[in-house]
């Protein structure tokens, strides 16, 4: 047996390498596949830390705080029909492809597109959207433990007004019965108190953010902030630094406790009074929205952003199964856990939402947010008014802790992934992973002191709104479609699936590879350009031209890599563009062993050496 095989004919218990006898047996039954060489590449403990790992990384904040309001903006349950729609067409066959790309090459989001050499770019610019989505996502969780760490106290501090980030104009929350008729306490009118700020506003803006001006007034650091944020990459360090051995095992209780807390939450929401109002309200069909291109915008980019599609880490963690892992029930598994849960995240939210809006009196329209202000606005609002709010405020946060910790533990993995791919293999050193883990944390901690400032959150936005936003991600998942569906081939790579797991998928993957979803992604990233709007904060704030520009750089810094590298390799190519077009294009370790151009389709030298060794013994190749 190779070091670390397992001596069950699972492959479970122990970290798993497959066997000499296995993998030749592997070749002989399926051409191309390598035989054995050294240095296996690690693999799950057992098949279950591979789902619980995907259910972490996409299964996060955005099925909690975005989609239920993009549900309730969008028609309610009409918005259902084109959510459902891209996701079969489009978010489902991606999610697969990439899965089963990283488990066939067994490599990280680079060295997968040696598959198709003139894509490599996609490698580069996943690890691009994926380093922005590692340094500006865990902000949030800095945000959460922050609030966690101020759950425990006898009174919330966001509950009451008096405090030293309070101004004049901070006046607590009153009942709808106050102003039965038309006055409230303190002897002012509802119409002047509507002018006045929430205490739950003035600790978030005043206290958290310390918010400026402006982009152009970033002012000082918040060091409160500035410790929680180190704590969380603490965290992430000690749950990546070790690989899927550590990884694998942590993602069993980050991943499934914030089942239990939602379902806790969603009990206690029912329980309230206006919960049922809330759930209508986010139920209820608005069958006109379905003509508004808007509303399969909003489809189309919150599937492709909520499946976690083309950042890499889906490769990376699949590059990690057994070869012979079904991925294919994987895939649809995952999937459907994804959007099951983003659904039921909508009840526990909108009971919340629609007990809010009756204490307040007011319609569910005024109350319904998205994003930072669901978690740190509406909902520390909402717990004020519940019996025991402390309990219910750590619970929640809580529950973001863990639900954005996994997604950022799992992200730092694939990009950390993705780097040790590209050192040759001969090149390591000791505590090799330790220390560019260690350095990538570094990296984005100290970025991150751009965030953690007066005017922090613009920064935050900018990241948020262009880094990682819709309209890369369909920019990578089309040309991902077009490299292996077309460039390929998706006949061979449907083989090669085959030959993974015993049996072809269905023919709709396929079909969807080749024709549905790049017509799909293009159809969305143009109305997404068509549709473009100037990024606002808060409705009031206009970032400056040089604000957007910054913005849009951070977008094309990454949607350039797949042009700018076909370019290059198109450029130092030798020979016709017809003599380059007839170039092998397989995995290196499947082409036969005869001349090629330099270029296009690669060189003489491996870029697997491990695995060209297995092919120069003859095996299968």
């Amino acid at each position: 047996m190779a070091k670390g095989a397992s001596s069950d004919s699972s492959g479970c218990g122990g970290i798993y390498s497959v066997s000499v006898e296995q993998q030749d047996k592997k070749a002989a039954m399926c051409p191309g596949v390598p035989a054995a060489g050294k240095g296996e590449r690690e693999t799950w403990t057992r098949q279950m830390d591979f789902i619980m790992s995907c259910v972490g990384f996409a299964v996060g904040l955005g099925n909690v705080w975005r989609f239920p309001y993009l549900c309730y903006k969008n028609g309610g349950g009409v918005f259902l029909i084109p959510y459902l729609l891209i996701a079969l067409i489009g978010g489902i066959p991606i999610f697969f492809l990439e899965i089963s790309l990283g488990q066939f090459m067994k490599a990280g989001s680079i060295n997968v597109w040696n598959i198709a050499p003139l894509f490599k770019g996609l490698g580069f610019a996943s690890m691009v959207i994926v380093f922005y989505c590692n340094t500006y996502y865990i902000m949030v969780l800095a945000w959460g433990f922050y609030y966690l760490v101020k759950s425990f106290a006898a009174t919330l501090p966001w509950a009451t007004c008096g405090n030293p980030w309070n101004s004049d104009e901070c006046v607590e929350i009153f009942r709808h019965e106050d102003c039965a008729n038309g006055t409230a306490t303190g002897n002012l009118t509802c119409d002047e108190l509507s002018d006045k700020r929430s205490p739950v506003i003035e600790f978030w803006e005043n206290k958290v953010l310390r918010l400026s001006g402006g982009l152009e007034l970033p002012g000082e650091i918040n060091w409160e902030v500035t410790l929680c944020l180190l704590a969380c990459w603490v965290l992430v360090y000690f749950c990546v630094w070790k690989g899927v051995k550590s990884t694998g095992k942590i993602v069993y209780f980050t991943a499934t406790f914030p089942y239990v807390v939602l379902i806790i939450l969603l009990i206690r929401g029912v329980m309230l009074p206006g919960a049922q109002d809330g759930i209508i309200y986010y139920l209820k069909p608005d069958w006109s929205k379905l003509a508004s291109p808007q509303v399969w915008i909003d489809a189309g980019t919150q599937i492709f952003f909520s499946y976690a599609i083309g950042l890499g880490a889906l490769t990376a963690l699949g590059s990690y199964n057994r070869f012979n892992n079904n991925c294919y029930k994987d895939a649809i598994i995952l999937a459907l856990i994804n959007s099951g849960t983003s659904f039921f995240s909508g009840f526990v939210v909108f009971s919340i939402l629609g007990f809010m809006a009756a204490e307040q009196g007011v319609d569910i329209s005024k109350v319904a947010e998205s994003g930072p202000g669901l978690a740190f606005i509406a909902y520390p609002r909402a717990v004020t008014l519940m019996p025991v709010a402390p309990l219910w405020a750590a619970l929640f946060f809580f529950m973001l802790l863990l639900l954005g910790l996994d997604s950022q533990f799992v992200g730092v993995e694939g990009f950390i992934t993705g780097i040790l791919d590209f050192f040759p293999a001969t090149y390591t050193f000791r505590f090799q992973r330790e220390i560019i883990v260690a350095v990538s944390c570094a990296v984005c901690f100290f970025l991150e002191l751009s965030m953690v400032t007066e005017g922090g959150m613009y920064v935050f936005q900018l990241f948020d709104y262009y880094s990682a936003s819709g309209t890369t991600l369909l920019w990578q998942a089309f040309w991902e479609c077009i490299a292996v569906g077309w460039v390929y081939g998706a006949d061979r790579f449907m083989d090669d699936i085959a030959c993974m797991i015993g049996y072809r998928p269905s023919l709709w993957m396929k079909w969807c590879w080749m024709f549905l979803t790049p017509l799909i992604c293009l159809g969305v990233f143009l109305f997404n350009v068509a549709y473009y709007k100037p990024l606002i904060y808060n409705n009031s704030y206009v970032y400056p031209w040089w604000g957007e520009a910054i913005g849009w750089g951070f977008a094309l810094s990454s949607m350039l890599c797949v042009p700018l590298t076909a370019l290059y390799k198109l450029i130092r190519a030798k020979g016709t563009l017809a003599e380059v077009r007839l170039l092998p294009r397989s995995p290196e370790w499947k082409r036969p062993r005869t001349p090629r151009f330099k270029g296009v389709g690669l060189s003489l030298e491996s870029e697997h050496p491990t695995l060209d060794q297995g092919c120069a013994g003859g095996n299968a190749c």
